[in-house]
């Protein structure tokens, strides 16, 4: 590979830069490739280490590479379509979900979490995780804060904790009529426990889908949802749901 020297430009230079390296990765690097160290590839351009590392950020952030323990940075495949909602509101666990339960536990929420479904902020809530695998690669990991007004008939079940746990919460949540929810995007870092179970790095770029559900005139449960950056790329339907689209000719969004 020859010696690219970036000139002066009107955008910042790891902006440029970043433009640079993404028509390398189309033209001289294959899918899974793992890329040179910082060090050399800061020299093949002609640019700080620091500057080099923003632009591999925001390479990272557009799904072009993934940073992968043990491994170093790699070219990402094509992001995946995933399904994120539908026009017809369900409860989560309803038939066809494609998430799989984890575990359930008993604790306080974070203080977020409790302001949305208006509980003290030290009262424990159920806590269901789950998780979502697409094409044998972990997607998504959620977390589903559920209070104990929502379910008020668990206690008689005989299920402490576990994958068992959560899906006995899963079948008492249709038992209230629901009437509606909705659904906030943001961007977000991977916390610790999220990154590991989707193989990312600690503070690696995600998608956060927060979901509110509603019964009885109040919020009956919350779905904290973390989705890879690298991984998804959603848009809004007419219907208000959102859909993760497979696009192989564009993968940055």
């Amino acid at each position: 590979m020859g010696t690219t020297q970036l000139e002066s430009v009107p955008e910042p230079k790891y902006w440029h830069l970043k433009t640079v390296l993404s028509e390398a990765l189309d033209s001289e690097f294959s899918v899974g490739e793992i890329l040179p160290n910082e060090r050399d590839l800061a020299a093949r351009f002609g640019v700080a280490r620091a500057t080099l590392r923003q632009a591999l950020e925001q390479l990272e952030l557009e799904g072009r590479l993934q940073r992968r323990r043990g491994v170093g940075t790699t070219v990402a495949p094509p992001r995946m379509g995933v399904a994120v909602g539908s026009e017809q509101h369900t409860w989560p666990g309803a038939a066809g979900d494609a998430w799989q339960p984890v575990d359930c536990t008993v604790a306080v929420p974070p203080p977020a979490v409790a302001d949305i479904l208006e509980t003290d902020r030290n009262e424990q809530v159920h806590t269901v995780r789950r998780s979502r695998v697409t094409h044998g690669q972990p997607v998504a990991a959620e977390l589903l804060y559920i209070p104990d007004f929502s379910v008020p008939d668990l206690s008689a079940i005989d299920a402490p904790s576990g994958a068992a746990r959560a899906r006995a919460v899963l079948r008492e949540l249709p038992r209230l009529e629901l009437e509606g929810q909705d659904r906030a995007v943001e961007l977000g870092s991977a916390r610790a426990e999220d990154a590991k179970e989707l193989d990312r790095l600690p503070g690696a770029p995600v998608l956060v889908v927060t979901t509110r559900f509603f019964a009885e005139g109040r919020t009956a449960a919350v779905s904290v949802a973390t989705y890879r950056a690298d991984t998804c790329r959603l848009t809004f339907g007419d219907s208000g749901g959102v859909e993760i689209h497979h696009d192989p000719e564009r993968r940055a969004s």
